[in-house]
């Protein structure tokens, strides 16, 4: 062991980190095994988190993208059925995206792969626990949001 590491940092960090990876590969699995590719379930997902619509611009922030990388995926995403463009109701102008029937189940489908293994993960400790380790993790990721490099 290093001197200067303070171990339960370190397990922490380590746990962490394991279980990052382990959820992602379960994500990248799961989204799959449904035909989609993990940036197609991400950006689907964040869609519907603002409940199935929303302007590019509000997608390209959530996602932490380039204006043209968000355009190359809702082009993809818009051939395969799952998200249409709409005139903006604020702006004629400007489009908005709305999920579609069809990417709603496509989402749907691989995020109960998620769901599942996360709730088996996280099934093992009580309600009152998930809540303390929400607010701790929010703890953290407040402190890495403020640091110059968050």
């Amino acid at each position: 062991m290093l001197p200067d590491l303070d171990p339960v940092i370190e397990a922490s960090v380590t746990r962490m980190w394991r279980l990052t990876r382990h959820l992602g590969r379960v994500r990248e699995q799961g989204v799959a095994d449904y035909g989609l590719h993990k940036h197609e379930f991400d950006t689907l997902h964040v869609l519907a988190g603002r409940g199935g619509h929303a302007a590019p611009s509000d997608l390209r922030a959530d996602l932490n993208l380039a204006p043209a990388s968000v355009t190359g995926r809702l082009e993809t995403l818009e051939r395969r059925g799952f998200v249409l463009r709409t005139p903006s109701t604020e702006d004629r102008r400007k489009v908005d995206i709305v999920l579609t029937e069809a990417g709603r189940a496509a989402w749907r489908k691989a995020l109960d792969v998620v769901g599942r293994e996360e709730q088996r993960l996280l099934g093992v400790l009580s309600e009152e626990e998930r809540r303390t380790l929400a607010d701790l993790l929010r703890k953290v990721m407040l402190a890495q949001e403020t640091t110059p490099e968050g």
